[in-house]
């Protein structure tokens, strides 16, 4: 395999370790309202990755050119990385990879959160995305996309409930003007 590909591949795996290891719930926020959405999201995923390689050993379903459509996706996974990075930092010290309310709590509604309210999973979507566009195969796309978009709308139902038990009203507006996961879409 191509050096680069593995480069991309593993600091985007790094990232998300770092993610994990930095971005850990306190003893002091809020507990339970995770549900073990966290580790859905890792098998769903790993399933989804495991899936892609898979299927491109016992099919042909090329995007286009090898190996331009291999470098969009690399690129679609740097973007995200990048994208997930900003809406991290733009969400601060709030930001936890469980679900989590910590106790001075504040709606984020500014910066990436103006256009979807969970930015973090667009990013990472993107990211998910760009792997199946750097397979080349039309079928690793959908597999490893529709894995994480599966994961992430799970996730999405639960981090909700919170936000809408702690902010209540203030939330319930911010979704009526703000898409979920895919700006002006869902």
């Amino acid at each position: 395999m191509n050096p680069v590909f593995i480069a991309v591949y593993a600091s985007w795996f790094l990232s998300e370790m770092i993610f994990i290891r930095l971005l850990r719930v306190q003893k002091t926020d809020r507990q339970k309202t995770d549900k073990n959405s966290l580790l859905l999201i890792w098998i769903l995923i790993i399933i989804g990755n495991v899936s892609a390689v898979f299927i491109t050993h016992y099919s042909s379903a090329p995007i286009g050119p090898y190996p331009i459509v291999g470098y969009v996706g690399l690129v679609l996974i740097i973007l995200g990385i990048l994208m997930r990075v900003g809406a991290i930092r733009s969400l601060g010290k709030f930001f936890t990879v469980r679900v989590t309310i910590k106790t001075d709590h504040l709606l984020k509604t500014d910066g990436y959160y103006k256009y979807v309210r969970h930015p973090s999973y667009t990013a990472s979507l993107l990211s998910f995305i760009g792997f199946g566009v750097s397979l080349n195969h039309w079928f690793s796309v959908a597999l490893a996309g529709g894995m994480a978009l599966i994961a992430f709308i799970i996730r999405i139902s639960i981090e909700e409930k919170a936000l809408l038990s702690h902010f209540g009203e203030a939330y319930t507006d911010y979704r009526k003007k703000t898409k979920a996961l895919i700006p002006f879409i869902y």
